[in-house]
């Protein structure tokens, strides 16, 4: 702190206790500015404020030690101010930059496990992958061969963050290299496991379910793995199916063989898979109730798989009255067209 800052400071105090102007406020704005580029701590600028006025006042009674006792206290609480302020501050720098790493790291997520909602004859697929924070800890995984199969997995991390992203791309890479969509879903769920078992931490568990669709015999195979069951729904009779399949979630046992079940779908039946941000989502103080969610559903039902998808969503959003989601919410909707 040089004597030319306190000099400088004690004149444009002087002038403002005499003349009371906009421009002595100015000066001392733009003099403040200059305290700010030297550093100068809130204690420090109380500091000179008091010897400002001990010089101005010296020899006069207007100035008292009643004043000066004032002035001595906030500059003692000046100084715990500062300090709590510069940690804040630090605080906050730190959190931009994590937060800024975080949506670098939500980008990549999206690039890496990026997937194609394929095109078959006779089936139409919608789905919509919310996440409760940056990175989604769900994932949905999407094979077909334009011919006669199409494959979808839906995955759910117990955990959230980096970690969860990490393990969605071994899933990814997993069920890439098997490489067709004619695949067993309970082979696919094996190898999975296996994989998952090995690589992944283990404090870390993943649920999953994967169907297989089959135009040709318009039979839709599943398997689970600790996953939130699906619901069926039968356009006939206007009706839903949970669509359960016991079985451990991945990565809890290396030696697992989850069993595969098969449904007929006729014209207009819909296959639902979710993960549990979808259950799970907080209605006033209870979880949605089964019996809600498939009535949304029923309500939407003419609407084409992707707006139904859309339309879930904004329903659930209205329910929990717009609150932040307290868990990533995935809906899959895969429609039969045909007869």
């Amino acid at each position: 702190m040089t004597n030319e800052i306190k000099k400088q400071y004690t004149m444009l105090l002087g002038q403002y206790l005499q003349y009371q102007t906009e421009r002595n406020l100015y000066l001392g704005q733009n003099f403040s500015r200059r305290l700010v580029q030297k550093d100068i701590t809130p204690e420090e600028v109380i500091s000179i404020h008091k010897d400002s006025l001990e010089e101005i006042y010296e020899g006069s009674e207007e100035f008292t030690d009643g004043m000066k006792n004032a002035l001595d206290f906030l500059t003692e609480f000046m100084i715990q101010y500062g300090l709590a302020l510069r940690e804040h501050k630090i605080l906050l720098k730190n959190q931009e930059e994590m937060d800024h790493e975080l949506e670098l790291a939500a980008n990549v997520q999206k690039t890496m496990l990026k997937t194609t909602i394929p095109t078959i004859n006779g089936l139409s697929i919608g789905s919509i992958s919310v996440p409760a924070r940056k990175m989604n800890g769900d994932y949905i995984y999407y094979q077909g061969d334009s011919k006669r199969f199409v494959g979808v997995g839906v995955a759910d991390v117990v955990g959230k963050g980096i970690p969860a992203a990490l393990c969605m791309s071994m899933v990814k890479n997993g069920l890439d290299t098997l490489g067709q969509p004619s695949i067993s879903p309970s082979y696919a769920m094996d190898v999975l496991n296996r994989i998952v078992e090995k690589t992944v931490d283990d404090n870390m568990f993943i649920s999953m379910f994967y169907g297989r669709y089959d135009v040709v015999q318009s039979t839709f195979t599943y398997c689970s793995a600790g996953h939130e069951p699906a619901l069926l729904y039968r356009a006939k009779d206007g009706k839903f199916i949970e669509l359960e399949s016991e079985g451990l979630l991945l990565g809890v046992l290396p030696d697992v063989h989850n069993q595969e079940r098969s449904v007929q779908l006729a014209k207009g039946d819909m296959v639902i898979i979710m993960t549990d941000g979808v259950t799970e989502c907080r209605v006033d103080d209870r979880f949605l109730e089964k019996s809600e969610l498939t009535d949304l559903i029923f309500k939407h039902k003419d609407k084409i798989p992707q707006q139904l998808a859309e339309a879930i969503f904004h329903e659930i959003e209205k329910l929990s009255q717009f609150q932040n989601l307290a868990d990533d919410l995935t809906f899959v909707v895969l429609k039969k067209e045909d007869d």
